[in-house]
């Protein structure tokens, strides 16, 4: 780096490039040895992740629900469906597949997996993560 810096240094000097041009390239130089920052995404087990049940309604009612995906696969193994006995649930699940949420826990999908609108507005989110 030494021998780049002082080419730099005598091509100011002979007048081909200025001052500002030096300072660039020398700035560049110098990071150019320095080492670059790896940073090592830490991959989350899928077992570990959630499984997030959103329901958004237009008249303010907002469920927020979070289960482990472990959970959910043994629930869904099991074949209970655990929204049949919760009252009124039914309104906000009866759009979603359950086989399409066996599938995407199966593969070990990410992100969002279901999302729905009904026609008075109410939302509904599924998201693995």
């Amino acid at each position: 780096m030494k021998d780049e810096i002082s080419r730099v240094l005598t091509l100011v000097e002979e007048g081909k490039i200025d001052k500002e041009k030096a300072s660039e390239l020398i700035t560049i130089l110098q990071g150019k040895d320095q080492p670059e920052r790896v940073t090592i995404k830490k991959e989350v087990p899928y077992g570990s992740k959630m499984l997030k049940i959103r329901v958004k309604s237009e008249d303010g009612d907002n469920v927020n629900v979070n289960l482990p995906i472990n959970l959910v696969k043994a629930v869904l193994k099991v074949g209970t469906n655990i929204a049949e006995k919760i009252p009124e649930a039914e309104k906000y699940v009866k759009d979603i597949n359950i086989d399409l949420l066996i599938e995407a826990i199966e593969n070990e999908l990410d992100g969002q997996i279901v999302d729905i609108t009904s026609s008075n507005g109410d939302k509904v989110f599924v998201v693995i993560e």
